[in-house]
């Protein structure tokens, strides 16, 4: 009977900690909560209508120098202030890695349906296989799920996750049109600064008055 006496109140501690430590979407509208980038996960993403394109240094080359200048060049894909914040602190490992695994030969595609395929289950999936590396708190991750040559655009989810539990708070998707840049990597990139406008002048907005509370 004492042993009982001990054990629940521990419990219940234990529980309240718990749920304490638990992350809400609507922390992420709490401008004193911590936001980590994770980057843009392309593992599910498709290339559509590019022919030419050349995955093979797409994966190995252009994936990790458009996570890499999206980070360096902060004031241009200006993450912190699309989601109210001072500042974002930044976490690529783990998606770095994550890209790296991807098979070329699968990136590719001429079928228009396979643009903007993924569904937001398809995210909560990916989200509970990812490896955090021991971070928690809330983390913003992109998982794109495509570049359309044929329409000029580029679509993925930007998602919100609560990096202990490996939950999704919530997943929308989001579109950039593509530019006139030179090269893979800069095209890409224009649309990713597209998206991050959008999230900036209409997406969060949207987001707190569903989210917020």
């Amino acid at each position: 009977m004492k042993m009982k006496k001990i054990v629940m109140p521990l419990l219940a501690l234990v529980m309240s900690v718990s749920a304490a430590s638990a992350q809400s979407a609507k922390d992420v509208f709490d401008k004193s909560v911590k936001l980590t980038y994770l980057g843009l996960d392309f593992t599910k993403a498709r290339i559509i209508g590019d022919a030419a394109a050349k995955v093979d240094e797409i994966v190995d080359n252009h994936y990790p120098n458009i996570n890499q200048k999206v980070v360096n060049e902060s004031k241009k894909f200006d993450i912190a202030e699309a989601f109210d914040r001072e500042e974002v602190g930044t976490a690529l490992g783990p998606v770095n890695k994550r890209n790296a695994k991807i098979d070329a030969d699968k990136v590719k595609s001429d079928d228009s349906d396979d643009y903007q395929s993924m569904k937001p289950e398809d995210v909560t999936a990916l989200v509970k296989g990812f490896d955090f590396e021991g971070k928690t708190g809330i983390g913003i991750l992109i998982v794109m799920d495509g570049f359309n040559k044929t329409k000029k655009e580029v679509s993925g989810f930007v998602t919100l996750v609560d990096m202990k539990a490996k939950k999704v708070l919530f997943t929308d998707r989001v579109e950039g049109g593509l530019g006139m840049g030179f090269g893979y990597t800069n095209v890409y990139l224009t649309g990713i600064k597209k998206m991050i406008d959008e999230i900036k002048k209409k997406k969060y907005k949207e987001w707190k008055s569903t989210y917020g509370g």
